[in-house]
This record gives C-alpha cells, sequence and structure tokens, in this order.
C-alpha cells in the first residue's frame, strides 16, 4: 500500500507537467484547477475555438481503466461528453458542466436520478463484468483483508446468492452517487465520474441508496431503497443485497466509514 501511494505521489507531481503537454496537442488553454481527487488532476480548460471544458488527468487504476468507454458509450445521453481521450498518457477531455453544482443541492435529487439510470442502461458488451469484480473483492481487494465476522461473512454470502443468478447485464456506474452528478447548461444534470460494470440494472442503484449526502439517517436509506425499486421496477430484495455488499468491499478504501457502517447495520437489519 505504502508502495502505492508513493507511486501516486510521484505521479500527481508530474501531472501538471503532463497537462501542459497534452494542452500543447490539443490546442488548449489551461485555467485553475479544480479540488484534486485521490488519484485525479483535473483543469478548466478552453480550446481554440473558445470551448470551455476540462482535462482530466488520472492515475491509472482498476476502476478508472474503462472510464472513456463508457463515456463514449453514452455519447452525451445524461452523461458528460467526452471530447478527446489519450490512452497512454491516462487523459481524457470533457464538456465542462456549468454551474457544476452538486445534485444534491438540488430539491429532488432522488427523482433526478431516477430519471438518469434507464439513460444510462446502454449495451454493456466489451465491459468488466460484477462477476469479474465480485473475484477481484474476494481474492485481492479490500473484501478478501477483512477480519472474519458479520459484516465480511455478509458480504460473502449475498456475492454467491446475487453474482450468479443476475438478470440482463446493462452498462452501469457504480459510484453513482449525487456528487458525481452536476448542473450543466446542455441539460440540467450530467453523470461524471463513471466507474463502469457490466451488471444487472439493480446493482446501480446500491450507490444511490447508500449516498450519505442525500441524508444519512435509517428513514433516508430506505426511502431511497423504496423509492428507486417501486419507480424503477427494481427487486428491492437484491438492491438491498447489493448495497451491502458493494459497500462491505469498498469499506478499506472509504473515507467516510463511520457512516458507511452506520448504513450497513441499517440495511442488514431490514431483512
Amino acid at each position: 500500500m505504502s508502495g502505492t501511494f508513493t507511486a501516486v505521489e510521484g505521479w500527481r507531481r508530474e501531472a501538471p507537467r503532463l497537462a501542459a503537454e497534452l494542452a500543447a496537442d490539443w490546442g488548449l488553454t489551461l485555467g485553475a484547477s479544480y479540488v484534486p481527487g485521490a488519484a485525479g488532476h483535473v483543469v478548466r480548460a478552453e480550446r481554440a475555438d473558445g470551448t470551455r471544458a476540462v482535462l482530466k488527468l488520472f492515475w491509472p487504476h482498476r476502476e478508472a481503466e474503462q472510464e472513456a468507454d463508457a463515456l463514449e458509450r453514452w455519447d452525451g445521453d445524461g452523461a458528460v461528453q467526452l471530447l478527446a481521450r489519450d490512452d497512454d498518457r491516462h487523459a481524457l477531455l470533457l464538456e465542462r458542466c456549468e454551474p457544476g453544482t452538486f445534485l444534491s443541492a438540488a430539491p429532488d435529487p432522488v427523482g433526478v436520478l431516477i430519471g438518469l439510470l434507464p439513460r444510462l442502461w446502454k449495451p454493456a458488451d466489451g465491459f468488466r463484468t460484477l462477476a469479474d469484480e465480485a473475484r477481484h473483492w474476494l481474492e485481492e481487494g479490500d473484501l478478501a483483508a477483512l477480519p472474519p465476522g458479520r459484516l465480511r461473512d455478509s458480504a460473502i454470502r449475498l456475492l454467491g446468492e446475487l453474482v450468479p443468478t443476475q438478470g440482463e447485464p446493462v452498462l452501469v456506474h457504480q459510484d453513482l452517487h449525487a456528487d458525481n452528478v452536476l448542473a450543466a447548461e446542455r441539460e440540467p444534470w450530467l453523470v461524471i465520474d463513471p466507474k463502469p460494470l457490466a451488471a444487472e440494472r439493480e446493482f446501480s442503484a446500491a450507490p444511490i441508496v447508500r449516498s450519505g449526502e442525500l441524508g444519512h439517517s435509517k428513514r433516508d436509506v430506505r426511502y431511497r431503497l423504496d423509492r428507486l425499486c417501486a419507480e424503477l421496477g427494481l427487486d428491492r430484495g437484491r438492491v438491498r443485497g447489493w448495497t451491502i455488499a458493494q459497500t462491505v468491499a469498498w469499506l478499506g478504501g472509504s473515507s467516510i466509514v463511520p457512516s458507511h457502517l452506520e448504513t450497513l447495520e441499517w440495511l442488514l437489519e431490514d431483512a
């Protein structure tokens, strides 16, 4: 883990130089940087024709490998438009969302997400499958490193039940929480930062159920679970199960572990 951290920090120091190279290649004028993510360098940019854009560079990691592919598959339908890509330098040029406020500030964010989700459910051929991702969680990821106990045992049991019984696979964004949807001009709201998988529709609701920025209480979690399932025709038990399994699998990398633990307890009580 320390080696990876050191490598990311080294890459981060080099990112501004790499951004300048890409700006020259793509004819961009760079502006101010956005607040950096865990493994990204994101900068405001302007194209030669005056189009406002965003230059995104990222440290190559598993969840981001097919980000550009997902944006191409969505082709701006409910998601930010991909303007250019450089796979060798792990760089994307993206449509800029203005004013860029988070969906969590909207009057009915769950309603917006319910409208967006079916638009994202495109054919999933060519994308890593949820079965492959679950195998990674179990064998190499944070779930494998968890000590035996109720959470780990529940996640393993649920994955064993849910993975082989999935419905039709579609393209899903496995991190579609309310702060990964921004206010924009081309459409009122656009999805950003995809972590794509080929999975059944029920799985795509899991990060929304867990989305604490939409309210963090037992009542809030159950409201999101019930409303998503009712309005999108999803199987409630499977959505609940996927939310538990993915949340446990992501615990080790979360910066808000206490709130995720509370969410897990509420969902485990909701048998």
